[in-house]
């Protein structure tokens, strides 16, 4: 029965056509066995995006890093076990944020959606950010890259880690790749790497870029 909850939960929260509202009300219902359910289909992504962000700072981990879409945490965690020690967190949900805060992995929690708003914090506060998860139907849209490098310092890092289907089975992100380039072009940032990878979440490939913010 477990896994059978598991799977719609997983499922649920990337319903074709599915709301930034209507996503954020699934999380409500969601919430309790979030941790668990990701766990039990082996959710590998925020362990290779914390690998590739310490490889990208070549083992240096006395840098600040900004978790956007944290959820409760996960990403968190597996930065935190490979040697970050200052994390804040960005989320839109008071129910993730509640249990990421007791896991005792950030310092400042910040609870907004991440878009064309701008958003409580400084410009290149951050040597880095990570986005895990966040790029799903119903959920943050390409109009967010440019707030993603506004709050990296020169120098800094942004990757983002999300499952590579959805470049192709979700519409918004049919123009993700594209939008990356442009900035590339404009001087914003600069692609270091793209990596596909196994075993995302369950039998299904991620995908993660590392932009270097110019």
């Amino acid at each position: 029965m477990a896994v059978v909850s598991r799977s719609i939960n997983i499922s649920g929260v990337q319903r074709p056509g599915m709301s930034l509202e209507e996503s954020q009300d699934f999380y409500k219902t969601w919430v309790a066995t979030y941790d668990k359910d990701l766990q039990s289909a082996e959710y590998n992504a925020p362990r290779a995006t914390a690998n590739l962000l310490l490889k990208l700072f070549r083992g240096k981990t006395d840098v600040r890093i900004l978790d956007v879409a944290a959820g409760t945490g996960l990403s968190g965690e597996a930065l935190q076990e490979v040697g970050f020690r200052s994390i804040d967190a960005l989320d839109p949900s008071d129910d993730m944020l509640a249990l990421a805060k007791k896991k005792n992995v950030y310092g400042r929690l910040v609870k907004d959606f991440l878009g064309t708003n701008r958003l409580d914090i400084e410009d290149g506060e951050y040597d880095a950010i990570v986005m895990v998860g966040g790029m799903a139907e119903g959920h943050v849209k390409c109009d967010c890259l440019e707030e993603l490098i506004r709050v990296v310092k020169p120098g800094g890092f942004v990757v983002i880690c999300m499952r590579e289907t959805n470049l192709q089975r979700v519409q918004e992100y049919h123009n993700l790749e594209p939008r990356m380039g442009a900035l590339q072009r404009e001087g914003c940032w600069e692609q270091v790497s793209r990596e596909v990878f196994s075993n995302y979440l369950d039998a299904d490939n991620g995908i993660i870029f590392a932009h270097r913010v110019l």
